[in-house]
């Protein structure tokens, strides 16, 4: 399986941006699918993740009500639209793949494929 996020870029804050993330090569169905983050010197983050099925599951408290995770099973995409964004969600963005529909199983970084990443900049 193959991810291949958007680009990332230079945001204002206060800005929004949607990222995506398509998949390709034999994902079967029932996967899930989200969304991890890495800031400069932190570990990696689980930011959201989002069933087959539409069913969807936040990470941290700060990006809730913010981001907003969806799918498009047609196109094996999904993608995270992030808005009212803040300097502090300056991150390299890693989408991910798991074969179990479960997304708990994602979120403890339990992946079975990752995205190259890309750079999302909030300036002050």
């Amino acid at each position: 399986v193959r991810l291949v996020e958007s680009e990332g870029g230079l945001i204002q804050a206060g800005g929004s941006l949607t990222l995506s993330c398509a998949a390709s090569g034999r994902t079967f169905d029932y996967y899930t699918m989200g969304w991890f983050r890495q800031a400069p010197g932190k570990e990696r983050k689980f930011v959201a993740a989002v069933t087959w099925s539409g069913g969807t599951l936040y990470g941290e408290d700060s990006v809730k009500g913010r981001f907003t995770i969806s799918r498009d099973n047609a196109k094996k995409t999904i993608y995270l639209q992030m808005t009212s964004l803040k300097p502090e969600d300056t991150a390299v963005y890693y989408c991910a793949f798991n074969l179990d529909r479960r997304p708990e199983i994602l979120a403890s970084k339990r992946v079975d494929y990752w995205g190259k990443g890309t750079l999302v900049t909030v300036s002050s």
